[in-house]
This record gives structure tokens, C-alpha cells and sequence, in this order.
């Protein structure tokens, strides 16, 4: 994560952290108002509450006190709060206690048939209190009470104090359960996103590995071949400048030929590398905005655009010609009828055979050398062996940086092939490789 990323998340972190903090806040300001307020209420009905029933008048505004306060527990319990409602619902006190506590009840996440069970028990208990202080309250005016009215009266009133309450706390409660759940699924697809993004960039990094190492092998196996072969005319022609200056002339021109060959397989590979420059971000993206995906195909552009103009097993007589007029003995036996394999396949095997003599030139200078290639339908087969070195031969001096095995092992493993190389009894060095052809079948 970037500096400016990890300041951006802490500073939402700091502001998420705020903004629960004053939400908390606010909602313990509400619930003690709420509290305070109801129990100012079932005080003042707690007077009426002691004088129907013959109590001292402290101890009802007392026990009204302590029943009301309850409300400031509704988040926690409010399962205590309705069944505190219930219970002083007789005593003609405690509505507000009720309403809210419903309310609370219906949104909190208490299971739906236990929230049913209080609300009927609450409408029931409403029900019953207003039923009496109805009849009873028109009795002692007119002796005549309507029980139409007190009946319609008792159910209005009890679904008045109890079903608005509820519906709405399911309202909010389910409102935001969706809410919450809405803001999961932003916090998930913001987290897959992050990991999608680090992938992404995974990939991108191993695509620009997997350039550079073609890259590296591309240089190593083509301008190295060439410039060793160079070395050995020039040394072949320092060797004979005085005594043949005929061989010395045909050298400098092998010489001559070896770096123009040089420099033209340099520049295809340039342009192969300069080829992947038009894969761009679209217009409306700013040039230093490219995606990373586009680092992927043009790492894939330019392979294949490689593999199209690379070299082929029709080659391999140029090849091993080149070595010969070198001073190097090599015999190219071919077994098979040859095939059209894959560019990729044809390529590897030109680049193997082409490092094998490379090094043949490098560590057994004068040692003759065999190059076998077997056609075999579906793979190729090839092996180059040469003997020891000829101590009489001139060392040309040649450096090593010891990838050339390392690369061809590498291309070859990369087409699920088998490479294997090492000395033999006779004190020369064997290379072996075998490759599938790749083609659809």
C-alpha cells in the first residue's frame, strides 16, 4: 500500500471512529432524556396512582420515579422495559414507557415471536385498563354507559398506543438491517477489489520478470553467438595475418560478415522490444496512467512477435556452417522426415543448438563436434557432443557467464520438455533436448 493509501485509510479509520463516537453520544443524550421525561410522567400518574389505591402520595411519585427511569435501558433490555410498561399499565401509568419501548422492542434484532407475544400482551393489558376506566368513567356521569363505545373505545385506544409503535420499529429495524447489510457488501467488494488490485500488480510484476529474463536470453544466446564466432576470426586472423594473408583476408571478411549479422539480429530484436509500445491507456487516460493489464500484452506482443521472426531448423546448416568456417569440426546428422512443428518449438531448438557450439567455441576449442536431430512426429530430439578439446588449438579467450546452460534448460522446461547436459566418458560434453510439439492436435 502506497503512503498516500495508508494515509487515506487512516483517515477514514479516524473519521469512521468519529462518527460512532458522537452517534453513541447522541443516542446516551436521548436515552436519559427519554428516560428523565418518563419518569416525570409516571411521578405525576404515580399521585393519582397513590390516591386510588390508599397509598402514601411520596411513595407513588417515588415508585413512578424509579419505574419511568427504566426507559434510559431500552437499548440494552428492552425486553425489561415493555414487561415494566405491562406491569404498571394497571396502575394507569407508564405510556410514554410503552410507546417507546414497543418501538425499541419491534426494531432491535429480539426474535419476531417473542416481539409478537409482548406486543399482544401489551395491546391485551391496554385493551383491559381502558375497557374499565371507559365504563366506569361514563357510568358515574350518566348511569347509562354505551358499550358500543366503551368496547370501540378500549379497541381504538389500544391499538393506538400499541400498533404505531410497532410498525414503525419494524419499519426501522428492517431498514437497518439492510443498511448494515448494504454496508457489508460495500466493505466485501472493497476488500475484493484491494485483492483483485494487488493481483493484478502481482501479475503485472511477474509479466515484466518474465520480459526481462527473455530479454536476457534473447541478448545472451543471439548477440553472444555471434560475437564468439567473431572472436575466433579474430583470432584465426591475427594467427595467419603474416604467414597466408589470403586466409587473413577471408577472416577479416568473415569478421566483417559475423557483425553486420550481429548488428541486423540486434536491431530485429529492438524493434521487436519497440513493437510493443503502441499497446496504450485510451485517450482519456493521462500517458503516465497506463493499465496493467497492457504491460501483460505487450510482454506477449513482443513474444510473439519474436517467435514469428525467429530463426527455424531449415537454419540449422547456416548454423553449423558458420562454426565450420570458424575452424570448428562439426558433423550435422539429421534423422526423420522432417515436419512443420510450432515457431516456438523450431525456435528453441535452433537457440539450443546454437549455445551448445557457442560454448563448444568457448571451453573446447578445436574439439570435434556432433549436432543430431531426430524427427520423431510428435517431438524433436537433438543433441549436441563434442570430444575433448585439441591441446594444440589456440585458445581464443573467450569470457563465460555461465547462463548459457541455465537458458537452455530454462526454454526447454518451458515447453514441458526434458534437457539434460554433462561430461561424457570420453572427456567432452554432451547437451540433450527433447521437445513436444506444441500444434493443436
Amino acid at each position: 500500500m502506497t503512503a498516500t493509501g495508508a494515509h487515506d485509510a487512516t483517515a477514514t479509520g479516524l473519521t469512521t471512529r468519529g462518527w460512532w463516537w458522537w452517534e453513541r453520544r447522541r443516542s446516551a443524550v436521548l436515552d436519559v432524556g427519554l428516560g428523565v421525561v418518563s419518569a416525570l410522567e409516571c411521578a405525576l400518574e404515580g399521585v393519582d396512582f397513590s390516591g386510588q389505591a390508599g397509598l402514601p402520595v411520596p411513595f407513588g411519585v417515588v415508585f413512578g420515579l424509579l419505574a419511568g427511569f427504566v426507559l434510559v435501558l431500552r437499548r440494552r433490555w428492552p425486553i425489561a422495559v415493555v414487561l415494566v410498561s405491562i406491569a404498571t399499565t394497571p396502575a394507569q401509568m407508564g405510556f410514554l414507557m410503552g410507546i417507546v419501548g414497543l418501538y425499541t422492542l419491534a426494531a432491535s434484532d429480539v426474535p419476531r415471536r417473542l416481539t409478537g407475544a409482548l406486543t399482544v400482551m401489551a395491546t391485551l393489558g391496554t385493551l383491559i385498563v381502558t375497557f374499565v376506566r371507559l365504563r366506569h368513567g361514563v357510568g358515574a356521569e350518566d348511569g347509562t354507559p354505551g358499550p358500543v363505545f366503551v368496547v370501540l373505545g378500549s379497541v381504538f385506544m389500544s391499538l393506538g398506543l400499541t400498533a404505531p409503535p410497532v410498525l414503525f420499529g419494524l419499519y426501522i429495524g428492517a431498514r437497518r438491517r439492510l443498511m448494515e447489510s448494504l454496508r457489508e457488501r460495500a466493505d466485501s467488494l472493497e476488500r475484493e477489489l484491494s485483492l483483485l488490485a494487488d493481483r493484478a500488480e502481482e501479475r503485472a510484476e511477474w509479466a515484466r520478470t518474465e520480459e526481462r529474463t527473455r530479454i536476457a536470453r534473447e541478448m545472451h544466446d543471439v548477440v553472444a553467438h555471434r560475437v564468439s564466432l567473431m572472436v575466433v576470426h579474430a583470432a584465426a586472423l591475427q594467427a595467419v595475418a603474416l604467414k597466408d594473408p589470403a586466409k587473413a583476408s577471408r577472416n577479416a571478411a568473415l569478421v566483417g560478415d559475423m557483425g553486420r549479422q550481429a548488428l541486423t539480429e540486434l536491431r530485429e530484436m529492438l524493434g521487436v522490444l519497440r513493437s510493443g509500445e503502441p499497446v496504450r491507456a485510451p485517450a482519456a487516460v493521462p500517458p503516465t496512467a497506463v493499465p496493467l493489464a497492457a504491460v501483460g500484452v505487450a510482454a506477449a506482443a513482443a513474444a510473439a512477435a519474436a517467435v514469428e521472426d525467429g530463426p527455424c531448423l531449415d537454419e540449422l546448416d547456416v548454423l553449423v556452417g558458420q562454426s565450420r568456417a570458424a575452424g570448428m569440426v562439426v558433423e550435422l546428422l539429421v534423422e526423420g522426415a522432417a515436419g512443420t512443428y510450432d515457431a516456438l518449438v523450431e525456435q528453441t531448438a535452433y537457440r539450443v543448438v546454437q549455445e551448445a557450439l557457442t560454448n563448444v567455441h568457448k571451453h573446447a576449442a578445436g574439439a570435434k563436434t556432433r549436432v543430431r536431430l531426430a524427427h520423431r512426429g510428435a517431438e524433436v530430439a537433438l543433441q549436441v557432443e563434442n570430444g575433448p578439446s585439441d591441446a594444440g588449438a589456440a585458445d581464443a579467450g573467450l569470457p563465460s557467464g555461465g547462463n548459457g546452460l541455465l537458458g537452455m534448460r530454462e526454454r526447454v522446461t518451458a515447453l514441458g520438455g526434458v534437457f539434460v547436459s554433462g561430461p561424457t566418458e570420453a572427456g567432452g560434453f554432451r547437451v540433450s533436448a527433447v521437445l513436444p510439439d506444441r500444434r493443436p492436435a
